[in-house]
């Protein structure tokens, strides 16, 4: 693979190319010059002596340079001359070294932690997301990627997932440990009295509301033979009595009810982790669930469900959604600001995932430098690299005839002196 199928030349590489030919003008016209003027003052004495030898050392500086610079990129007048045309011959050699050079000079672990130090990653975060355009515009970014992803995703692609990996590992692995230790340190922090709270504040809104309902149920489990007018005055006081004592339970935290509920599942939690019975039905219960035919697609519907509901919550821009996460984000970047900690936390964090990177993959990455010039081809290379450096290069040839003329006049100088 030619280099020019990598680097395609455009309208940079054209002026590139322009300003190399005016640089070797000028160099070349340089050598003329001094060509010119030794001719002019050849057999010359006084002071045209001194200009004579100027233009003589002029001549071999330039002509000096003009080899060393070309023997880089070819062979100096198309003549096999030993150590020249180095880059087409030494590329690969040149690749590797480059690539040594970037490893051992750039991807070291202390290098890469002094310069994120430096460069104070949190707080510049910071400073930045606490305006509020810019929270949004991240906002607005990740919105996009995540929006992307999510329509990317097939079903069946997802479904596969769940079906042949999830499910079966969710099979295999043991849930009596897993719920009994769950419901342990739930029960420890009495973090079920909410849900316990809530289920009863909606039976009781939903009994107070729905007397015939309820009613209705109970009639219909009433013996036969009773008088209908009984039924209701039974019906109607047990709807009464279970009002009653679902709000007995809501008003007293220390109510009988409750005290046996937390009973139950403080016993369920340890028959969970120690009775084999129970631990025994637990296992059969959840294999029933998840291999039951519906569980899958009934977790399919729920997944688009969501996945369309968060669709539509980001595609709106001024919608809650994005709103609180703007806001969030900029109550983050004012966090940063404020504690330091938490930058030099963050700033670890960084450091420590950039050297983890660089240790695990920097082989890889600067093995792309070697690979690349590897495969390019020699004398396109060589071109390519003229064109970028060549210039530059053609500075050498123009020093060089300059230097080696005021070098000429001093020895001349010296030598008339002695």
């Amino acid at each position: 693979m030619s280099l020019s199928m990598i680097l395609p030349p455009g309208a940079a590489d054209a002026e590139r190319r322009r300003r190399l030919r005016t640089m070797k003008s000028v160099a070349i016209g340089l050598l003329l010059l001094a060509a010119v003027v030794y001719l002019l003052t050849r057999d010359a004495g006084g002071f045209w002596g001194y200009v004579n030898a100027g233009a003589e050392a002029s001549m071999v500086g330039a002509i000096a340079d003009w080899f060393a610079v070309t023997a880089l990129f070819k062979h100096p007048l198309g003549l096999p001359i030993p150590h020249t045309a180095l880059i087409p011959r030494k590329k690969d050699e040149l690749g590797k070294s480059l690539e040594d050079f970037v490893q051992e000079n750039f991807l070291q672990e202390e290098i890469i932690r002094d310069r994120l130090a430096a460069a104070q990653i949190a707080a510049r975060a910071g400073e930045w997301i606490r305006e509020r355009p810019h929270a949004a515009r991240v906002v607005a970014e990740g919105a996009s990627l995540l929006t992307l992803g999510l329509k990317r995703l097939k079903d069946s692609d997802v479904e596969a997932v769940v079906a042949e990996v999830l499910l079966p590992r969710l099979v295999a692995e043991p849930i009596s440990p897993i719920a009994g230790n769950l419901l342990s340190e739930v029960l420890a922090d009495d973090a079920h009295h909410g849900l316990v709270d809530l289920a009863l504040e909606e039976g009781h809104h939903w009994l107070v509301h729905n007397q015939e309902t309820f009613t209705a149920v109970l009639g219909e489990r009433a013996p036969w033979w009773a008088p209908d007018r009984l039924n209701e005055v039974v019906t109607d006081r047990i709807h009464l009595e279970t009002i009653r004592w679902i709000a007995d339970i809501r008003a007293d935290p220390h109510h009988r009810a409750r005290a046996a509920l937390d009973s139950l599942l403080r016993q369920l939690a340890d028959d969970l982790l120690t009775d084999p019975d129970t631990q025994a039905r637990a296992e059969r219960l959840k294999t029933r669930l998840l291999e039951h035919p519906q569980f899958l697609s009934s977790g399919m519907a729920l997944f688009d469900a969501l996945r369309s509901a968060l669709l539509d919550a980001l595609a709106d821009d001024q919608g809650p959604l994005r709103e609180r996460a703007t806001t969030e984000l900029q109550a983050f970047g004012n966090r940063l600001g404020a504690d330091p900690a938490l930058r030099a936390r963050i700033d670890e964090w960084a450091a420590e995932a950039a050297v983890f990177g660089v240790n695990r993959y920097g082989g890889e990455l600067t093995a792309v430098i070697t690979h690349t010039i590897a495969r390019w081809d020699g004398r396109e290379a060589a071109s390519r690299i003229e064109l970028q450096v060549g210039r530059d290069l053609q500075f050498i040839r123009i020093n060089g005839t300059i230097v080696g003329g005021l070098v000429g006049v001093l020895i001349h100088a010296v030598s008339a002196a002695l």
